[in-house]
């Protein structure tokens, strides 16, 4: 799995605003609703995976073990008060991918061998997008707890493009990112713009 532009969906996002993100370039997507029903998120989640599989972009579901299962998304990505991964890990099965928050450096010292396959680390800076944020890291934070961790670790969190160079040189799998492609005037060109920089830096 590739986490080089990895595209976090505000809530309410429409199948087309993800297949715009995809086309840029996005290389994963994390559906993330904190207000749908499951229902609906199912839905949605079955529609997302059906276009997204022939593409080779895995779809992981945010928080909601129930609905990974219910439309056999690719994986499921846990916060720190989601539940145990071991748990959760257990109920995916093994070939399903599992992502877990990280915020501070006594998670990570934390984390159960073997039960996760990458990490997103943040908030790198304060963002308006998740208001009840963790306080920051910042850049010197974040270096820290990739370097300790033991699976791919993404940077999320108030990052975009002029970051990039100094997160792929710190050893980032990649970047994610909500407003960056979502709240751009053109998402598809934000999204290329993220994977052309994430390229050549």
């Amino acid at each position: 799995m590739s986490f080089r532009v990895y595209f976090v969906t505000p809530d309410g996002v429409s199948d087309e605003l993800v297949m715009a993100a995809v086309r840029g370039g996005a290389t994963a997507v994390q559906l993330r609703d904190k207000q749908a029903e499951d229902a609906a998120m199912i839905a949605q989640a079955r529609r997302l995976r059906a276009l997204l599989a022939p593409l080779g972009v895995p779809l992981i579901v945010n928080d909601r073990l129930a609905v990974a299962l219910a439309a056999r998304a690719d994986g499921l990505h846990i916060g720190q008060s989601d539940g145990d991964p071991l748990r959760m890990r257990a109920a995916l099965g093994p070939v399903a991918i599992l992502g877990l928050s990280i915020e501070t450096g006594a998670q990570l010292a934390a984390l159960p061998p073997g039960a996760v396959d990458y990490l997103g680390v943040g908030p790198v800076r304060a963002t308006a997008t998740k208001p009840d944020h963790a306080a920051p890291l910042g850049m010197d934070g974040l270096a820290r707890i990739v370097r300790a961790a033991p699976v791919p670790a993404v940077a999320i969190g108030g990052v975009g493009a002029p970051d990039i160079p100094a997160l792929k040189h710190m050893g980032c799998a990649g970047i994610a990112v909500v407003s960056a492609i979502a709240s751009a005037p053109d998402p598809e060109a934000a999204a290329r713009n993220l994977a052309q920089t994430w390229s050549h830096a």
